[in-house]
């Protein structure tokens, strides 16, 4: 019988077992999600090569699924949200979705630009929200899907004309998500138009490190690098004021778990019913820095948001009441997930002391949102 050497045996090994196992590959897949009258709707499925996946409609450029590793290595959806589009289509308190061209509110549904005031629709009392009855979150956006380096990503685009919802002019929007092979999210947004408007575009992922929105947030770990927030009225319209978080429950410049002080007795948590409020952002806008970090304790998980922009909403789902079923069956109650919107701040159109969101033809909007995962 012939004998070979151990080092050949052990070339022979190694090489057998890299043709029988493979490492995750760099991709977009895509399948058909639903339908709207006039519309196909399809899902994308961006995979890193850690094998980290976002699922992503191009309904509203919403955000489905993220599935993120734990400490141990496995992968865990850690966004709420609904298992097919008719979940969307019929009660959705913006799950995952592009915000626009308006994120957050305006009070009065109306603004004034150049001495000609705009009235916007009113969907949210006598104030204006999140871009409308029609906003962002509720068109069909298109979508190229494509491939670099270190990534996979998705582009979508949607020209929102003028009128719509109120707002003057056309305003033309190219969103794209790219998953990087560091596990980053990165959200790069650009805006143009015809007519001087403003514009101020956000995600709306609520997030749950845990286990996706089946159990509340409250143990979560936030911090955010903010000195300031902006107080709201009961209608959650900014006073204008820039009140200093120090001595506050507003204080998360060091890690706090989101319970600890969510129910304080403290005005501003009774007009949000917990969080709902913007915090100014250290740091100069227009940099990307970063802003927010959110730790899980018992998978490991952690979440660090990094952004351009001047300010976050951090808004811990308070109007979640357990009427909605979403992903595997999860009920979502009060409090089982919790979103970071990058943003400028609510009602600056009509804040003049507020960082600006005038749009004028020939300029270019752009922002970029880093949602950034790892293990502790």
């Amino acid at each position: 019988m012939k004998s070979y050497p151990v080092v050949l045996i052990l070339v022979l090994s190694t090489a057998l077992w890299r043709c029988t196992t493979s490492q995750p590959e760099l991709s977009v897949t895509s399948e058909e999600f639903g339908a709207l009258p006039d519309a196909v709707v399809n899902l994308y499925t961006l995979t890193n090569a850690n094998g980290m996946q976002v699922k992503i409609s191009n309904y509203g450029g919403i955000i489905t699924h993220l599935y993120a590793p734990d400490a141990n290595g496995q992968l865990g959806d850690v966004v709420l949200g609904y298992d097919h589009l008719d979940g969307y289509l019929q009660a959705s308190p913006y799950f995952g979705a592009i915000v626009g061209r308006y994120g957050n509110r305006i009070a009065g549904a109306a603004f004034t630009l150049n001495d000609e005031t705009y009235a916007l629709v009113q969907n949210n009392g006598p104030n204006h929200l999140h871009g409308g009855t029609k906003g962002f979150d509720k068109v069909v956006w298109a979508a190229t899907p494509s491939t670099a380096e270190d990534r996979a990503l998705l582009t979508l685009s949607y020209s929102s004309p003028d009128g719509e919802e109120g707002y003057p002019g056309t305003l033309d929007v190219t969103v794209t998500y790219a998953l990087t092979n560091e596990n980053e999210l990165k959200i790069d947004y650009v805006a143009t138009t015809d007519k001087p408007t403003v514009c101020n575009l956000t995600n709306h992922t609520y997030f749950n490190l845990k286990d996706g929105g089946a159990s509340p947030i409250l143990d979560h770990l936030v911090q955010i690098e903010a000195e300031r927030y902006t107080p709201v009225d009961a209608g959650l319209i900014p006073t204008g004021e820039l009140a200093p978080v120090e001595g506050t429950p507003f204080d998360f410049r060091q890690p706090t778990a989101i319970g600890a002080r969510i129910d304080a007795d403290h005005a501003q948590l009774r007009h949000g019913g917990g969080y709902d409020h913007n915090f100014v952002l250290n740091g100069a806008a227009g940099e990307l820095r970063l802003v927010c970090t959110v730790e899980e304790e018992t998978t490991g998980r952690v979440l660090q948001v990094y952004t351009t922009e001047p300010g976050v909403q951090f808004y811990t789902g308070n109007f979640l009441d357990g009427s909605i079923t979403g992903k595997n069956g999860a009920v979502y109650h009060k409090r089982h997930g919790f979103c970071l919107e990058t943003q400028h701040f609510p009602d600056s159109p009509n804040r003049p002391e507020f960082p600006p969101v005038v749009l004028q033809p020939g300029e270019t909007y752009k922002t970029t949102t880093v949602y950034k995962f790892s293990v502790k």
